[in-house]
């Protein structure tokens, strides 16, 4: 699952790694080459013969931070004249206050939709025609606990890159002509999601596992409707501050290039309001309350060729910063789980039994609780099927430890993946960002393929008893929510057996916590 759903908008979230004046320490594993022992062959039919694996060093990552607050974090690429800039802030959905889910994802929309630049007023087209004068391709959103702005140019057009940023990060117009815009774009995406199956069973998983709690709230059509520029204001005022922010550069830079240029552009940075209160977000406990009951949900949505089906084990705690290292743990946990086209949820559902295009799992780890998200698609016949079978292989991983062949090959193509995401400066940003943005320790970027490496059967069938096993979806009480969508009807009578509690679209309602429309 991503991150707060806001008017069905899907949101890219980067797995976090590393930073902090960290050399290259243990290599990160992660490519097959063709020196070593390729040989010549005549048979140009048969595949090349694979070759060992070759370490990738990752460069070092140089934390500084200006007398304000804001950290500066350096990650040196020289050689190819491209520079990846983020301007990152610690506060996202879970700041929205009480009544006004979106202000968090609307503020950061309208960033680069209007700034004031050297005196002048400048609104969104100008700003677009500075950013493709540039050469680069601007991007703004905001997640749970994350707002930023990102541009990636070449090494000359850095200062001019990275002075734009700043005028929108910190002089935004957030007028109201653009955000009457920005709502009615959310809106017209708000009524495309309450046509798709797959969306409306994602945002309804997130209701169902969260509640009422900070990650349940969702920004609906009636709450995008009630927001006004002075909410976004008020917001930005309070939360976007120099001692909340980070600004990352990966690439052609050294860190005292950084460093001068922070302070050129963001050293005399001082806050328009009090500090934002630090209220205490304590782990909630998801196999308790706040989730919803029964532990099976049933939206009909009658006529549809496909049923979405979605499963979701939710835990308390951030896993990401726990002191057993559970989070090396999870992400090889989920690699075997649904992490890829071998991994056992694919196999059992699309590879074995031609049920799916694909089924697939990710984790998610935040300071309220972790989640595992499964999801599938599926005919409405067989969606009872696919639901079991995606219970069964996750159970099954809670009971039995993975053999040590697999868990090698999940290994191997995590480490890939989690590679071949840093061989770009922008790859290289979003993990440095992502590692400040969740707190945790700079040094792991080097040790990550370490990490993953050491994570044995026994710890991957431990956390999945731990974190994801239950008696039953019947039971309500436990771990488990899942959430089907779509022409239930055409399940026949699959779903009879199962306790489960079944809406249809018109008393669908994403604004209250029962879920149900007042008649």
């Amino acid at each position: 699952m991503s991150g707060p759903v806001w008017a069905g908008l899907r949101r890219r979230h980067l797995l976090g790694a590393a930073a902090g004046a960290i050399g290259p320490a243990s290599p990160l594993v992660w490519a097959a080459t063709d020196a070593g022992t390729n040989t010549k062959s005549d048979d140009s039919s048969q595949p090349p013969a694979p070759q060992p694996m070759q370490p990738w060093r990752p460069p070092p990552v140089i934390e500084q931070r200006l007398a304000n607050g804001l950290a500066v974090l350096t990650v040196p690429r020289p050689g190819l004249p491209l520079v990846s800039a983020q301007l990152l802030l610690r506060v996202g959905a879970e700041a929205d206050p009480s009544g006004q889910p979106g202000v968090a994802a609307l503020t950061a929309t309208l960033l680069a939709k209007g700034a004031r630049r050297q005196g002048q007023d400048l609104g969104a087209v100008a700003l677009a025609r500075e950013v493709e004068a540039l050469g680069g391709t601007l991007d703004s959103g905001s997640g749970w606990h994350r707002s930023s702005l990102a541009i990636t140019v070449t090494t000359p057009q850095l200062p001019a890159a990275l002075a734009l940023l700043c005028d929108m990060l910190r002089q935004p117009l957030l007028s109201t002509p653009e955000l009457d815009r920005a709502r009615a774009q959310a809106l017209d995406q708000w009524a495309l999601t309450l046509a798709s199956a797959e969306e409306l069973a994602e945002l309804l998983l997130r209701r169902v596992v969260w509640g009422a709690s900070t990650y349940g709230r969702l920004a609906t059509a009636a709450a995008l409707r009630r927001l006004t520029r002075g909410h976004l204001q008020r917001f930005h005022a309070r939360h976007y501050r120099p001692e909340q922010a980070a600004l990352v550069l990966a690439g052609d830079i050294t860190p005292q290039t950084a460093l001068r240029l922070a302070h050129r552009l963001l050293g005399d940075w001082r806050a328009a309001a009090a500090p934002s209160p630090t209220a205490p977000m304590p782990a909630l406990q998801p196999t308790q309350a706040p989730s919803l009951t029964p532990a099976l949900w049933l939206l009909h949505l009658p006529g549809s060729s496909q049923c979405a089906v979605t499963l979701a084990a939710a835990s308390a705690g951030d896993l990401s910063t726990d002191p057993d290292d559970t989070w090396p743990v999870a992400l090889v946990s989920n690699a075997v789980l649904g992490g890829g086209y071998s991994a056992r949820l694919n196999q059992a559902v699309r590879i074995r039994r031609g049920l799916s295009y694909g089924a697939f799992s990710s984790v998610q780890s935040l300071p309220l609780g972790g989640l595992l998200s499964a999801s599938a698609m599926t005919r409405p016949a067989s969606a009872a099927q696919v639901l079991q079978l995606m219970r069964d292989e996750l159970n099954r991983l809670a009971s039995s430890a993975p053999p040590a062949a697999e868990l090698a090959a999940r290994q191997a193509s995590l480490l890939g993946s989690l590679a071949r995401s840093m061989d770009t400066s922008s790859g290289l940003a979003g993990w440095v960002g992502e590692q400040w943005l969740r707190g945790r320790p700079l040094h792991q970027l080097a040790e990550q393929a370490e990490r993953i490496l050491a994570v044995s059967p026994a710890q991957v069938q431990g956390f999945a008893a731990r974190h994801w096993a239950d008696r039953g979806l019947d039971a309500g009480a436990g771990r488990q929510r899942a959430v089907v969508a779509g022409d239930i009807l055409g399940g026949g009578a699959a779903w009879d057996t199962m306790a489960a509690r079944r809406l249809s679209l018109a008393e669908l309602d994403l604004d209250r916590l029962g879920l149900v429309a007042a008649r």
